[in-house]
């Protein structure tokens, strides 16, 4: 099915109007077994309205994995491309669907607006079929651990104070892609497995390794002084689970490479996952606890930071 497309750019209420569209009474497709059950969910960066995003992927999570809330954390819906051109093939609007349905049945929906659909945070309070848009959230995990939500585009000093630049880095990172998706079609020919160019620049220039890092860092600074033992957020496009000092840090990662998630487990535990369609189940990546709860269960997993340190 072609993409639906638009004559001109569409304005941030076309924007909400087509992205909140009418939800089909069935599904044949829905919930074949929900074969997965969490807690909680937390997806971000899925960048709906782009070639790039990986939306029939998330559609086979959405199926398969079953979570009492989910947290849209920023950057679900491309605003800026999308205002750049309309690309919104059936696949995205299934997405859109799929969570409105999953918010119908009785899921608590959450969604934090990031820098690509600020267009949204207009409408922090309200409710969009079930969906409830907050700016930031306080989540208690089952075991009493409080984990500050937020997308993380106010703590770029780039979005906030040089969106001019925001914009040439995103076309930048938009022509990555592009040189990725031709660069992996001929090493699929070759036999060879998925190689990320964006992820290796990352990791090579040294200016964005000091930048992952510093912002990874004042995440869980803002954290601790919000009185919350740990965070969870996207927008750097870097999937992460581990502890900073006495904060637990959890980046959601993307769904435009990286095909990630973070997920609670009923028993507090937190999870980084990555969805592996070939066997249409998530791959567990890492799992911990925040210190606060492993100190309150006296867990001899952690090794760093100890639970007597971060108790303290």
């Amino acid at each position: 099915m072609q993409p639906s497309t638009l004559s001109s750019p569409p304005t941030d209420a076309h924007l909400v109007a087509q992205a909140l569209s009418s939800v089909p009474a069935t599904d044949p497709a829905d919930d074949p077994d929900t074969s997965y059950q969490f807690r909680t969910l937390w997806l971000s960066d899925i960048h709906l309205g782009t070639r790039d995003c990986k939306a029939d992927a998330l559609l086979e999570l959405l199926r398969h994995c079953h979570a009492e809330t989910i947290y849209l954390v920023g950057d679900i819906i491309d605003g800026w491309q999308l205002r750049k051109g309309w690309y919104w093939p059936q696949a995205h609007n299934d997405v859109v669907q799929k969570l409105l349905r999953k918010a119908r049945k009785g899921c608590r929906v959450i969604f934090i607006p990031g820098n690509h659909d600020e267009f949204a945070r207009h409408y922090v309070g309200l409710h969009f079929g079930g969906i409830e848009v907050l700016s930031d959230f306080v989540h208690v995990t089952v075991d009493g651990t409080r984990l500050w939500i937020v997308h993380g585009d106010w703590f770029d000093g780039v979005v906030m104070h040089a969106k001019w630049l925001a914009h040439l880095g995103d076309q930048l990172y938009i022509f990555t892609l592009k040189l990725n998706r031709w660069l992996n079609h001929v090493r699929h020919r070759l036999g060879f497995s998925y190689w990320s160019l964006s992820q290796y620049l990352k990791g090579k220039v040294k200016n964005a390794v000091s930048y992952i890092s510093s912002f990874e860092q004042l995440l869980a600074e803002e954290a601790a002084r919000r009185q919350c033992e740990g965070v969870v957020c996207g927008h750097i496009h870097r999937a992460e689970l581990r502890h900073i000092g006495c904060t637990l840090y959890a980046n959601c990662g993307d769904w435009v490479e990286s095909l990630t998630a973070v997920a609670e487990q009923h028993d507090g535990a937190m999870q980084l996952l990555m969805w592996k369609s070939a066997t249409s189940s998530p791959q567990v990546l890492a799992e911990m606890r925040a210190p606060a709860a492993a100190a309150a269960s006296h867990s001899s997993t952690m090794t760093e930071p100890s639970p007597a340190t971060c108790a303290s």
